[in-house]
């Protein structure tokens, strides 16, 4: 299949690497499916990767891995909402938090309350508002990634 993207160009993706999100996802409700795109320089995967629209090529958002930067990152979903995705385990889940990247990038921030959980045996996603109290909307990132490329660095 092939798609235009908005920062790859167009490329050929294969319908395995579809994730079907059928409630869309906070404010692109009509558009249900996406595919993940990692812009890989070195060899190495990025912190930072691409939930890209396989419908609409201007629509692709930055996301990142919680645990690189909250390792302790444990959001509460209600399983209900987590029912359509299929039975979900450690090693088929995958959880992905939005990022922000201001003009100023000192400001980047990641939202807690709203993760991307997606399975990926049934390639079937959901983004959901967790119930912590505690997890901001906008959790600054840039030291904490900062930390993180400098102890790649280190290796």
């Amino acid at each position: 299949m092939l798609i235009q993207t908005k920062y790859f160009g167009k490329i050929d993706l294969e319908e395995s690497k579809i994730i079907t999100f059928d409630q869309g996802i906070m404010g692109f409700e009509e558009c249900k499916q996406y595919t993940i795109l990692y812009d890989i320089e070195d060899g190495e995967n990025p912190a930072i990767s691409w939930l890209q629209s396989t419908q609409e090529p201007g629509l692709a958002l930055p996301v990142i891995n919680p645990f690189i930067i909250k390792p302790d990152y444990n959001p509460v979903v209600e399983d209900e909402l987590l029912k359509p995705l299929g039975e979900i385990n450690e090693d088929n889940l995958v959880l992905l938090l939005t990022v922000t990247v201001p003009a100023d990038i000192k400001n980047m921030s990641v939202n807690l309350k709203a993760p991307f959980i997606i399975n990926v045996d049934t390639r079937k996603g959901r983004q959901a508002i967790v119930e912590n109290q505690d997890y901001e909307i906008k959790y600054k990132v840039y030291d904490i990634i900062q930390k993180t490329k400098g102890k790649k660095g280190e290796r």
